[in-house]
């Protein structure tokens, strides 16, 4: 079984590393003329996903934007996420989730088991509770060649306080969360299962982090775009971990309106080629 790292690295080799989020906000519904209900946000994301096909090979749906249409909205995640994957997207289901033992477990089934209506390539999580409490998680991914990224330093202001804060350690709760995926990572020739979200707003640097470690481990990059920080500036936000980024755009892409994505998408992409070489 190839595992997740392999089928990372195999999807931006033949697509670049740049990730679409799929958001249905209500804002943009109203924008592209979408009714704010499930059946606007399944045109809205059939529509994204045709723009990106051959220009993006990973997408991130966010499933709260899907969830607050209750159980409507769970039919049409399942949709997009089976539509995406049948068309060859690696699928990263945003849903931040995390606790302890069964309840983790359960977290894993739902969105990495194989056969599940939601089941995507991979899934971010929170560890909160510490790393170890995603055991149930990480394991089950590990055996089905699925990926976890863990939220380590976020791109929102409110985070900084507690990431950047000391652990009794002597490193960040986020520098020490790095630490703590980077050592899970270190038997992987290439990328391993297990990623980190690390925020774009700031250099990684601030919160505490030691890029050099993230050499095995894949990063998921927000922040880019409508967050104010430019694809070209990658480096210097991740210093020598640049080349682990999987760099997500949104907003600035679906705020181009249904008739503008492939423009934005192309001009994204090739702002980030320029910035990576």
């Amino acid at each position: 079984m190839t595992g997740f790292g392999e089928r990372l690295r195999a999807v931006t080799d033949a697509h670049g590393r740049l990730c679409l989020g799929i958001d249905p906000h209500a804002e943009l519904l109203r924008q592209w003329g979408l009714g704010d209900d499930a059946a606007g946000a399944r045109a809205f994301a059939l529509r994204a996903l045709a723009a990106a096909r051959g220009r993006v090979g990973i997408v991130k749906p966010q499933a709260a934007f899907f969830e607050r249409f209750g159980a409507a909205g769970y039919a049409v995640l399942e949709e997009i996420i089976g539509t995406a994957r049948a068309d060859g997207f690696l699928v990263i289901a945003d849903v931040k989730r995390g606790d302890i033992g069964s309840t983790a477990a359960a977290y894993g089934q739902a969105w990495l088991a194989p056969g599940s209506p939601l089941e995507a390539d991979a899934m971010t999580a929170v560890a909160y509770q510490g790393l170890g409490s995603l055991d149930p998680v990480i394991e089950l991914a590990e055996a089905h060649g699925k990926g976890v990224f863990v939220l380590t330093a976020t791109s929102n202001p409110e985070g900084r306080g507690l990431q950047q804060s000391v652990s009794g350690s002597g490193r960040s709760v986020a520098g020490q969360l790095a630490r703590d995926v980077a050592v899970r990572n270190a038997g992987a020739t290439g990328w391993g299962a297990l990623g980190v979200v690390i925020g774009a707003t700031e250099p990684i640097t601030a919160s505490g982090i030691d890029p050099v470690l993230l050499q095995h481990t894949p990063v998921l990059g927000p922040g880019f775009g409508y967050q104010g920080t430019r694809l070209g500036t990658l480096r210097d936000v991740y210093g020598v971990a640049a080349a682990s980024v999987i760099p997500t755009v949104t907003r600035s892409v679906l705020s181009a309106g249904p008739d503008g994505l492939e423009a934005a998408l192309d001009a994204h992409r090739a702002e980030l080629e320029q910035g990576a070489s």
